[in-house]
């Protein structure tokens, strides 16, 4: 009682002192072009310059046709942006939605995005690090730290990005060694997970020539962010091969969760023997564990306002209901905890070479990565526990080996060109291991006893690309930039499921089967070109105006961990599915006005996105399919930085966006569980199914309006230290996180508040931070699932609506940190 009643006390404590900073901010929000708050800034007042990679150079924020959101490094510590999610929390028109299986995540910028259904599918919106494009949802278990900066570039990028980049890139570069020694520490305490972390940082000149940069963290949290409140189940169980029934106790998951533990490590070398050359060597770590991979999943809206499996109540909270494995099936399953626990385990590591040569009028650049992550986990995959769960098992891993060659010339004349090429060779392998329908087997192989099914699959991928740029100063300020990129790609994919217990064998395929496709295999290649070409005019000083025309290809794949269903007429079409592809204009002003005191861009947009890719759960077949749809995506952004050189240290930033989401061709779509003939469900297939048509209805995760406003200062106390405090909020309207119209999922609009209040030296060795995140402690949902086993059959009289499932995101988090420089 006493460390409760010790814990609560502080975290009123931290709450109070938030509120404190907040009156002292005024009540602020949160920004779109990060602000810059360096100790020269802080003195002198007005805007420093940002400086961003969005073509593959450096170049001003200002001077790039790219609508740009970019986040300094020490915005990133200020207010802990250390992973994709958090980026997401305070950037308007990104969302990211975590999910359990699958790919793992729903990445969505201006409203394109692909669910988290199929592992095979990969993000529209790339993800980038050093240079190198990680492009699996799994990324989102990484943890981000001492990085240099961000940049969420918005709209298609596959110029100087790639494939699967149709709705945008976030890219981030880690921090490298300094030039003269440098060491930080920093330790921290968020109250509501009881999160301990720890953070330390070594850099510096190893000779004249070389210098190192070692980063570590680690973090163990022993609370959570949700709450688990199931009971023990009596679950029934039948066995296949005598008949017998019986029960299996499944006791409840931990109640405080995620509990991650985290250690991350980074070492980098860079290596400059003569001005010309530039080699960097970096090489990471990554281990993520937590104790259920669906912490987050909440059935937040059921039609009768409770669970149809469990009867608890349905509630916008953070609150869940599931259960571990029996603890005599998880004995004996392949990837198991003894006890049946639930989990989630990450594991990571990456090795990237980065060189770059300056000749006379020519720059040369290498940059050549591997990376490899494995991802194991149990889940209770109904996520909302009953006597009639189902649990399942997993073990993915995948690796990429890439290498990257391109040459920049800087001739004095009006022309300049850049030519590159890529090549990638990747492979996903994957088992999964299902507990279903309390289905046992006791004549089967131990590991199969318990099982109805299991699956094992893997895709080998390779990857050609060419591109190329020219850029011609028409006139000192008038520049037409012409460039295409040409993609060749093969993947070679393998499936089947070796074992189905005998009571799902009419459903199931092994790979056995008689009918000769128990063992599914695929050899698909793709070839893409995506030009683009941009217009940019500055009239004056100060004043950038662009036009740009944009195309980008998103690959086609396979669902690895699809269903060879006997009640489909082709697993092969059901386990495979097209590119994605997007073409439009994008335009826009971006200015610097007032003697570099206010920053005032505008850009508008509109693409149109051919074939979609669209995954579900085709139920009357019992298989995973991923379709195509047309939609269009258009929309107007303004965002402003305002740092008056009257109020040295003061910054206020903003921005409203405006984005129209739509499927414009999607008249087969699949209809939503339990979705009646009068609510749209009305088109009857040849097969006999059931669809809707979603013709000009909005895409998943699709706000109209969304906007931030926020303000920081940061200013001397006298004695040597600095007060620093920021606050900001950031709007979202209402959504439908279903990609397939379903009412029931409906977000309604809502706004988070961050805030922060720092004390330190003005020489920054040291400070004290208190870090708050969704203070006003709103649940919203950043996808959703109909909930499994629930809702009745599509396409009736009567709705028979399933329960939502949404992915949860943070609640109120309140962090206190201590930093040390020396």
């Amino acid at each position: 009682m006493t460390r409760i009643f010790a814990q609560r006390s502080a975290y009123a404590m931290a709450t109070s002192a938030m509120a404190l900073s907040m009156g002292l901010a005024q009540p602020l929000f949160a920004q779109d072009v990060a602000p810059q708050a360096a100790t020269q800034a802080t003195q002198e007042g007005g805007l420093t310059d940002i400086v961003v990679t969005a073509r593959k150079r450096e170049e001003s924020v200002q001077d790039v046709p790219v609508a740009v959101t970019a986040i300094s490094a020490e915005l990133i510590q200020r207010q802990d942006l250390t992973s994709i999610e958090k980026i997401a929390a305070r950037t308007p028109n990104l969302n990211v939605g975590r999910a359990s299986n699958g790919s793992g995540a729903q990445l969505t910028l201006r409203g394109i995005g692909s669910s988290s259904t199929s592992i095979g599918i990969e993000q529209s919106v790339a993800v980038v690090v050093d240079g190198v494009y990680y492009g699996q949802g799994r990324i989102i278990n990484e943890g981000f730290f001492d990085l240099g900066g961000v940049e969420i570039l918005k709209g298609p990028q596959a110029l100087f990005f790639g494939k699967n980049a149709t709705a945008g890139v976030i890219s981030l570069t880690t921090a490298d060694p300094t030039s003269t020694p440098e060491f930080k520490a920093r330790a921290g305490y968020e109250f509501k997970a009881q999160q301990a972390q720890a953070e330390f940082v070594g850099s510096g000149p190893l000779t004249d020539t070389l210098g190192v940069r070692v980063a570590v963290r680690a973090s163990k949290m022993y609370g959570g962010y949700y709450r688990n409140v199931s009971t023990p189940i009596q679950y029934p169980t039948l066995d296949i091969a005598t008949g017998a029934t019986g029960f299996s106790v499944a006791n409840p998951a931990p109640e405080e969760q995620p509990g991650e533990k985290e250690l991350l490590g980074r070492v980098t070398l860079k290596w400059e023997p003569t001005d010309r050359l530039t080699a960097t060597l970096k090489a990471s770590g990554s281990y993520n564990k937590t104790n259920n991979n669906s912490w987050n999943y909440v059935a937040y809206n059921c039609p009768s306002g409770e669970s149809q499996l469990n009867g608890y109540a349905c509630a916008r909270d953070f609150v869940t209901h599931q259960n571990k494995l029996p603890a005599e099936f998880a004995a004996q399953i392949p990837y198991a905890k003894s006890d049946g626990s639930l989990y989630n385990r990450y594991k990571s590591w990456a090795v990237t070479a980065n060189i770059n040569y300056e000749l006379d009028d020519v720059t040369l650049t290498s940059v050549t990565n591997y990376n490899w992550n494995n991802n194991r986990w149990a889940c209770a995959c109904d996520f909302q526990s009953s006597v009639a769960s189902n649990w399942a098992t997993e073990n993915s891993t995948f690796d990429a080996f890439s290498t990257e060659f391109r040459a920049l010339t800087s001739f004095d004349g009006p022309v300049n060109l850049m030519v590159g090429g890529l090549y990638q060779k990747t492979k996903r392998t994957f088992d999964q291991y299902i507990v279903l329908g309390g289905l046992t087997n006791s004549a089967a192989a131990p590991e199969d006893e318990y099982l109805a099914t299991r699956k094992t699959s893997f895709t080998d991928g390779e990857t050609v690309a060419l591109f190329g740029q020219a850029t011609w100063k028409i006139v000192p300020t008038l520049e037409l930039a012409v460039g295409a990129r040409y993609t060749h790609e093969t993947k070679d994919s393998y499936f089947t499921q070796p074992y189905n217990n005998a009571g799902v064998a009419a459903i199931f395929r092994d790979q056995n089967d008689p009918d000769g496709l128990g063992v599914i295999t695929a050899d698909q290649t793709f070839n893409n070109w995506s030009p683009e070409a941009s217009l940019t005019w500055k009239p004056v000083n100060g004043v950038l105006v662009y036009g740009a025309y944009k195309t980008a290809y998103k690959s086609g794949g396979f669902s690895n961990g699809g269903i060879n269903s006997k009640l489909s007429a082709d697993p092969v079409a059901d386990l495979t599915f097209d590119p994605e592809r997007a073409r439009g204009f994008e335009g826009g002003v971006k200015t610097t006005l007032a003697d570099n005191q206010l920053r005032l861009n505008l850009s508008v947009y509109s693409y149109a996105y051919k074939d979609l890719q669209v995954d579900f759960f085709n139920s009357p077949i019992f298989a995973f399919q991923t379709l195509t749809a047309d939609a269009r995506t258009k929309g107007v952004e303004v965002d402003f930085e305002y740092a008056p050189r009257a109020v040295a240290g003061l910054n206020v930033h903003g921005s409203i966006n405006y984005n129209r989401a739509r499927y414009t061709s999607f008249p087969q779509a699949p209809c939503y569980a339990g979705q009646s003939i009068g609510e749209g469900c009305n088109i009857v297939l040849a097969d006999g199914g059931v669809r809707q048509d979603l013709s000009g209805q909005p895409l998943s995760v699709a706000p109209q309006w969304t906007g931030t406003f926020g303000a920081s200062y940061d200013t001397p106390m006298g004695n040597g230290l600095m007060l620093g405090m920021n606050a900001d909020v950031r709007y979202s309207g209402a959504y439908l996180p279903s990609g397939f119209g379903n009412p029931d999922s409906r977000q309604s609009k809502y706004a988070t508040l961050d805030a922060g209040i720092r004390v330190g030296a003005e020489d920054d060795r040291w400070q004290v931070a208190l870090i708050g995140k969704n203070l006003t402690n709103r649940f919203y949902v950043t996808g959703v699932v109909d909930g499994p086993s629930t809702g009745g059959a599509s396409g009736g009289a009567i709705p028979a609506h399933a329960d939502q499932l949404g992915f949860g995101t943070l609640p109120r988090t309140v962090m206190v940190q201590l930093s040390t420089r020396f």
